[in-house]
């Protein structure tokens, strides 16, 4: 099939015209981000080639082979706005999926219906990627895409769990965490389901 451009959708690099996807991003400074163990944020307007790019980064990471690198769409765990149970429970079961697909990783699954059914969901992430890391062979990599899609208690929630494991890793948590939006998760005024406002920076800090 003859390549054309693509205006839906991620690019499929044998299928689209398209610019390189890691020429469209400093990648030796992403690269060197990953290494120090930094958390940051990556953010552009829509139809920008955001998820494209994260999952050139991805395949190139784990075809490098030192990391173990996977890239998440939580734009589903908007629906659950201020209910932190069911969003973070969406944001697990999104992980869990991608990490059985994109890098065969066995016992999360089991993980979330047996030890994850017992911790509150404002801990559950913090638990399931503690496990995760723990027993994985390789430094993980996550990247979040959607993030500033989610609403109130749930986005708070998520931030703090991130952030509650950050002094773990790379051993028992991810080695690096991409943030990805529209927006810059830092930037935004975040409300708790009575209103109260947490700036972005104040929920959690990073690069």
């Amino acid at each position: 099939m003859p390549r054309f451009f693509n205006n839906a959708g991620p690019i499929k690099p044998e299928r689209h015209y398209h610019v390189p996807l890691l020429e469209r991003v400093d990648w030796p400074e992403i690269q060197k981000l990953i290494d120090e163990e930094r958390y940051f944020v990556l953010h552009a307007p829509r139809q920008t080639g955001k998820t494209s790019t994260l999952l050139a980064i991805m395949d190139e990471l784990n075809r490098a082979g030192d990391y173990a690198a996977l890239y998440v769409n939580i734009e589903a765990a908007q629906a659950a706005r201020h209910d932190v149970e069911a969003g973070i429970a969406t944001v697990c079961s999104a992980l869990v999926r991608a990490a059985e697909r994109h890098l065969n990783a066995t016992g999360l699954q089991s993980w979330i219906r047996e030890e994850g059914a017992q911790k509150p969901a404002h801990d559950r992430l913090t638990g399931l990627l503690s496990y995760w890391a723990s027993h994985s062979d390789r430094p993980i990599v996550l990247m979040l895409d959607e993030v500033d899609a989610l609403v109130g208690d749930t986005l708070i929630s998520l931030l703090r769990q991130i952030r509650a494991g950050y002094t773990e890793r790379p051993e028992a948590f991810p080695q690096s965490v991409i943030l990805c939006g529209v927006r810059d998760v830092r930037d935004y005024r975040i409300h708790t389901s009575h209103q109260e406002i947490i700036t972005g920076g104040s929920a959690f800090n990073i690069k």
